[in-house]
Order: C-alpha cells, then structure tokens, then sequence
C-alpha cells in the first residue's frame, strides 16, 4: 500500500489508526494455531453430531472435554467453517381430506352447543405419574366447557375410554341423546 499512497493517508481516509492497520498486517502473516487446532475440534464435533449440534451444544462438548470457551466464540468458528446444524422441523400432520362413511362427522367442528350435555368430546393423552406413564381420557361437555368425566389407566385401551364416558354419564345424570365428538385416535375413534 505504501507504494501507490502513504499508510498514514489511507488510514485517516478510513478513519482508523496506523497501530490497527499494522496490527492487522502483522496478524495476517501469523498462523494462529491454537485457533486452527479449535477449528478442528468444532468440525469433529459436528461432524460427530452428524450435523445436528448447534454453537451451544457445541460449547458444552468442548467444555466436558476441558476446553475453556465461550459460545459465540464457537458459532464464529462455525461460521467460518460453513457450518449450519439441522434440526428436524416441525411435525406435519396430515389432514383428511375424505370423511369415512362409517363415522358420520355429525358435529362439522361445530362445538357451540345451545344447552348442556348436547354434546361431548373427548380426548387421550399420556401422563408421566412418577415412576411410569399413565394414560388419562377426558370428556368434555362443548357447552360449559368443562371436563364432565375422566379416567386413569395403565394402558390406552378400549376400558380407559368405557370408563371415562361412565363416568361423565354418571356424574352428568345419565343424560341422553348426547352427540360424542373425538379426533381420529384410533382407540378413541373405535369407542368414543
């Protein structure tokens, strides 16, 4: 640079100090090796984590290996190695596009309801309880959005979904003429 125009010239038109301008000169000539030595360990990891570990994961792989280092430190390593993690996306459900003629959609996601026990819905989900899962069906009433009736059980079976409409007939005084919505669950589709 000094042959075509003087360092200190180009340095007070880019407004920046000569230290900084050598600084970088002489940074440029020195092979930083411990940060090549980083580079690589980064890459191994990644590679290791076939391409799933992100900066932060990353860091704390280099950590439990007794590297001291900070993340950002770890995702500009990675940005100069081009390297991008994968995570999976979001799960996409599949829609229905056919109603089946055996299960009449008789509520068309129509849930206001003009007075109680109209209609129900109901749902499965899992519980953890402590030492093992447990499975909870629930029932609702659409009209005062309330759960009418519940059950436990070990398993997500036909009898878990029996005793939960027992109950809520029970606890509702055995209404009848009540419309039961349910998701497509295969066990709750069978006895909801």
């Amino acid at each position: 640079m000094s042959e075509q125009m003087p360092v200190e010239m180009v340095c007070n038109a880019f407004d920046i100090s000569r230290s900084s301008y050598y600084e970088y000169r002489q940074r440029r000539k020195h092979v930083d090796v411990e940060r090549l030595a980083l580079k690589a360990q980064v890459n191994r990891l990644f590679t290791k984590s076939r391409s799933s570990a992100g900066s932060r994961t990353i860091k704390g792989m280099l950590n439990d290996d007794g590297v001291v280092i900070g993340r950002f430190k770890v995702r500009r390593l990675m940005s100069e190695l081009g390297l991008i993690c994968k995570q999976p996306g979001p799960h996409a459900y599949k829609q229905a596009t056919v109603e089946r003629p055996d299960i009449p959609n008789h509520l068309a996601r129509e849930f206001t309801v003009d007075r109680p026990n109209q209609a129900w819905c109901g749902d499965i989900t899992h519980v953890w309880s402590g030492q093992r899962w447990s499975y909870l069906a629930v029932v609702l009433d659409l009209y005062a959005r309330r759960v009418v009736g519940w059950a436990m059980s070990s398993s997500p079976d036909a009898d878990l979904v029996v005793k939960a409409l027992d109950h809520s007939w029970e606890q509702r005084g055995q209404p009848e003429k009540v419309m039961f919505h349910s998701d497509s669950n295969t066990v709750s589709a069978g006895y909801f």
